[in-house]
């Protein structure tokens, strides 16, 4: 349990604890009285009492001094800055065959865990491969079960109760089968010929494993685009996880767990140059 304690010697009751604890562990009973703790055992260990503390009163055993640090606020971006990357941020998959730096993975990995978690939990994790024949392996995995699934759509016995219970996949049959052509073809229609992939997963008993994830995805995306690094989302392989009931895809690379979103990586052959507008924004606002 963590040990947290006030300075009421050098606290100036700003009570901004009290508004922020999401346990309700810090409390005022009114403006500018003093500020007291009730079941710090309810702590989930987020860090907001000492991060939003102006006057560094509160001493949290989980967060000593040497994890605390003051933000420079003039080094942050603008919100032109944050919105010029979001507009330039896309899916690019002409990888080149030059290697990441390990300095720029590894700042996307730390961009991805700073993604918050549901209940403060910080249950995700992160698989980093680069190894060529792991790649391959991801990608013939993903065809594989593609196929067999294509397989079991095509059969003429399953095909009638199959159309009924799910139609909108027969849509996509065609592009099962311009997949596996593909790879029979030699070429890798998966990953692209990206040269790492991180696979984020958590504990199979994770509630919000899989909204952890896609957050912690998103952070490192965006991280990636900063620093000029090719990424996109790997879809199939996420699609081919949830079509197999054996997990054998984490079980080949050791992941304990449920794997829920994945990024493949590739430094750039070539980079967009302009942005475009997407379709109309679609807000309903109740007021």
């Amino acid at each position: 349990m963590a040990t947290i304690h006030i300075n009421n010697d050098i606290c100036i009751k700003c009570g901004r604890c009290a508004r922020i604890c999401p346990s309700g562990i810090f409390n005022q009973e009114k403006r500018n009285s003093t500020v007291y703790l009730q079941h710090p055992e309810s702590c989930i260990i987020c860090g907001h009492c000492v991060a939003v503390c102006p006057t560094s009163s509160i001493t949290h055993s989980d967060f000593p001094p040497e994890k605390i640090h003051t933000i420079d606020k003039t080094l942050l971006p603008s919100p032109e800055q944050v919105m010029l990357l979001c507009k330039a941020r896309r899916s690019n998959r002409a990888f080149s065959s030059r290697q990441i730096p390990e300095e720029y993975l590894n700042q996307i990995l730390e961009a991805a865990h700073r993604a918050p978690t549901a209940s403060n939990l910080q249950q995700i994790e992160f698989t980093l491969i680069t190894n060529p024949d792991k790649l391959h392996r991801v990608t013939a995995y993903t065809v594989e079960i593609f196929s067999r699934l294509a397989k079991k759509l095509n059969n003429p016995m399953l095909k009638p109760i199959l159309r009924m219970i799910i139609p909108n996949v027969y849509q996509s049959l065609p592009y099962f089968h311009r997949l596996k052509k593909a790879y029979d073809e030699g070429k890798d229609p998966i990953l692209r010929g990206a040269t790492g992939l991180i696979l984020i997963h958590s504990p199979k008993e994770s509630r919000f494993g899989c909204q952890d994830a896609n957050l912690a995805y998103q952070n490192g995306s965006l991280m990636a685009e900063s620093l000029g690094v090719n990424q996109f989302y790997t879809g199939f392989v996420c699609v081919a996880i949830k079509q197999d009931r054996h997990n054998k895809l984490a079980e080949e690379l050791g992941i304990k767990g449920t794997i829920h979103a994945g990024m493949a990586l590739g430094m750039p052959d070539f980079r967009f140059p302009n942005y475009i507008d997407k379709k109309e924004i679609r807000v309903t606002r109740i007021e």
